[in-house]
């Protein structure tokens, strides 16, 4: 068993690795080439941007490729706006593609560019093999030496892995930060959209896509598709959000991408079958990441986890704390610095010494290291769900006269009537030492509902410190009013995807189909069993803290017309029907949380 190395410092959001390495830069000044032209193989040109180090000498390239604006990725949109906290009202996602002056000054050409359809690159074709080609192309310049990486996240980081599987010949290493799913293509249905509940962040994104588009009259569809639009348009759910019925209405006019997504909202088995098989295709060294802000968006945090977990080719992971690291993007590139000098420079900086996985612990406020993910030692504890909003170790006693067979309920109105989310919260006892979890977590609930069909959403949280006591007296008959809480994580299911595929579940994360075939309408009033994984985290739950989950079925836009304060808090689409929910906690029907519990010492 691998004992976590702790890391903290004096002062640390979770945001910077602890990493020592530096050296100073070794070059003043870079030249610019803007708007160059590189052809393709099928004659469809892009244009991209050339950052290098002002010498003679050839230097090993790392390049940034994305659907976004590369005209504002670069160092004169830095020089205006310095970077941004999370919290920040010009703190900008998808400012991504990395810090130009600090890579050039130490010896690196930065290369910024967009595939084909997209920006200043011309259209046409597919882009299947633009990223490669463009590698390529960078390897054969007379100012580089031959040795090609890649930088950026989010977007940039899904480029990576994608190209990274058709192993072009000069690309020696990665570091796709924030990389989106690894089922599918350039991300995935299952890890943007777990438990098969749609949300809004990739609308809320698309704003700022640059892709090429001509919007005319909505014409015919195949047929095929004609009819996936006739039942989309029949859907009461879509027709309650007039932004998301706007869109359906223009057939592909207006946002195709996700005009695909609303007629057919669910995963493949094909497209499944076909990213397992390409696991084994990716060769290079390949560092990648996320943080804990992660899961509010989902496909970042899930698409890190499921690339470390299934390449082969040499891999570190890096899990930053619950705050978006600063836009535009600079953070950690000591690390990323480290990475390259031992991967295209050649240079012993040490960091394959380290333990392949480095992680932030909330609630500890520390970093610290591992040797896998989820963690070797971990054990998987269960708390049962109890009346009384309680959550306790102990087991439900079958046939017991104590036991509990009367179901707790909630009634959701849709948001046509209401913004109040009703909610169930069962809370341990506060804690008589510390808990620490690190890895996935999975609500196993036992529950009927009076419709068929619904969003199970449930919330992890912190809740405490509480000194109180709960007994009979006046004043100590309810937990405190007004406690601190902070959300650790939350998970989802849309309840007729409720199925599960145990051949490719693992502790911690049911495997939900999520495929036409697989969803299965709820009978009303039928009891059903719903794994809901509860997306990683790792936190420290400190003695006089509670435990506490919240189960619901509904959250709500923070702003109006379909805006919200924050694009990767993006809200789901819920039920436009009112519906009771009952959730069952007995012998037969043993509601609990399973926690990934890391033991002390």
């Amino acid at each position: 068993m691998h004992k976590a190395i702790v890391h903290s410092g004096i002062v640390s959001s979770g945001q910077e690795p602890p990493s020592q390495y530096d050296r100073p830069p070794t070059f003043d000044g870079f030249l610019e080439e803007r708007d160059t032209i590189v052809p393709m193989r099928d004659g469809v040109r892009l244009s991209v941007d050339v950052y290098r180090p002002d010498t003679s000498e050839k230097v090993p390239a790392l390049l940034a490729f994305a659907v976004y604006n590369k005209d504002v990725q670069g160092p004169d949109v830095m020089q205006a706006l310095s970077p941004q906290p999370a919290w920040s009202p010009l703190w900008s996602g998808w400012l991504e593609a990395g810090d130009t002056k600090f890579l050039t000054s130490r010896g690196y050409a930065h290369i910024i560019g967009a595939p084909r359809n997209f920006g200043k690159s011309e259209g046409g074709g597919s882009r299947e093999w633009d990223s490669y080609d463009l590698i390529e192309w960078i390897a054969q310049q007379p100012w580089c030496d031959g040795n090609v990486g890649m930088i950026g996240i989010s977007g940039f980081g899904a480029e990576q892995f994608n190209v990274a599987k058709q192993r072009p010949p000069h690309l020696k290493a990665i570091f796709p930060f924030d990389p989106r799913g690894s089922y599918g293509k350039l991300g995935s249905f299952r890890e943007e959209y777990p438990g098969g509940v749609l949300h809004l962040f990739r609308y809320l994104i698309s704003h700022n896509i640059v892709m090429h588009q001509n919007k005319g009259r909505p014409g015919s569809l195949p047929p095929d598709k004609e009819k996936l639009w006739q039942e989309a348009m029949r859907n009461p759910d879509y027709k309650m959000y007039p932004h998301i019925y706007n869109v359906l209405t223009m057939k592909g006019q207006h946002m195709p991408q996700i005009f695909d997504l609303l007629i057919d909202p669910f995963d493949r088995e094909e497209t499944v079958t076909q990213a397992e098989a390409d696991y084994d295709k990716i060769d290079v060294p390949a560092y990648t990441g996320s943080g804990w802000y992660g899961y509010s968006y989902k496909t970042h945090l899930n698409g890190a986890q499921s690339w470390f977990g299934n390449i082969k080719s040499p891999k570190k992971l890096l899990l930053c704390g619950p705050a978006h690291v600063e836009r535009p993007f600079h953070a950690f590139h000591h690390e990323i610095l480290r990475w390259y000098d031992h991967w295209l420079k050649g240079m012993d900086t040490g960091v394959m010494s380290d333990p392949p996985v480095k992680f932030w612990v909330m609630g500890a406020n520390e970093w610290r290291y591992a040797d896998d993910w989820p963690l070797p030692e971990t054990q998987w504890t269960p708390l049962y769900l109890k009346s009384w909003g309680r959550l306790q170790s102990q087991e439900f006693v079958r046939s017991s006269a104590g036991e509990d067979q009367a179901p707790d309920a909630f009634v959701q109105m849709p948001l046509t009537q209401t913004v109040e989310v009703q909610k169930l919260r069962y809370m341990t006892e506060p804690l008589p030492h510390d808990v620490l979890i690190a890895g996935p977590a999975v609500l196993n609930l036992f529950a009927a509902i009076d419709q068929d069909d619904t969003n199970w959403i449930v919330s992890l949280k912190d809740v405490g410190p509480d000194p109180s006591v709960q007994t009979a007296k006046e004043g100590e008959r309810s937990v405190p009013v007004g406690l601190p809480e902070r959300e650790v994580s939350r998970g989802w299911l849309k309840a007729s995807h409720r199925a599960v595929d145990p051949k490719r579940s693992k502790p911690g994360r049911p495997w939900h189909p999520l495929t036409r075939a697989a969803q299965k309408p709820v009978t009303p009033g039928e009891v059903n069993e719903y794994a809901i994984e509860i997306l990683s985290s790792a936190n420290l739950f400190k003695a006089g803290h509670r435990i506490c989950v919240d189960i619901m079925a509904m959250d709500v836009p923070s702003g109006v017309g379909g805006a919200t304060n924050v694009e990767y808090i993006s809200y789901h689409l819920c039920s436009s029907r009112t519906t009771l929910h009952k959730v069952y906690h007995d012998g037969q029907r043993p509601s609990h949380l399973l926690l990934p519990i890391i033991p002390s010492g």
